[in-house]
């Protein structure tokens, strides 16, 4: 029992606390540079359900990342690794497709970067 818990939540509350952060950062504080940015390029932003479940999927995806990132290395390697593989990535595959609002960047860099320091910290600290 100690084993799964010293797993299984780690993982959970990462997975909690990186979908809150998803969320905040992009419904709250960055919506209309993504609606206005798909505006111009003639979409409308996706905002299905479907589209915050596959959030909530990269999001527990992510977390597992971080976890198993964490047993191998120190906070600060993890940090950098759950960074560049988490939105660095990701940033140059939607920046390739012309669907980054680059003008986020700003924003999102140095929340991103908290968004995995919290993230690394929850597993750390449980596991």
């Amino acid at each position: 029992m100690s084993s799964l818990k010293k797993s299984v939540l780690p993982v959970l509350l990462a997975t909690v606390w990186i979908s809150v952060s998803e969320f905040f950062r992009n419904e709250f504080l960055l919506k209309s540079y993504w609606v206005e940015h798909y505006q111009a390029m003639g979409l409308t932003f996706p905002g299905d359900p479907v589209n915050g479940a596959v959030w909530g999927l990269w999001s527990f995806v992510f977390a597992c990342l971080i976890f198993v990132l964490a047993k191998k290395f120190t906070v600060f390697e993890t940090v950098s690794l759950g960074w560049v593989l988490g939105f660095v990535m990701m940033w140059l595959v939607i920046g390739n497709l012309q669907v980054l609002p680059y003008g986020i960047l700003p924003v999102a860099v140095p929340l991103s970067l908290l968004e995995v320091l919290l993230a690394v910290w929850i597993v750390k600290k449980l596991s």
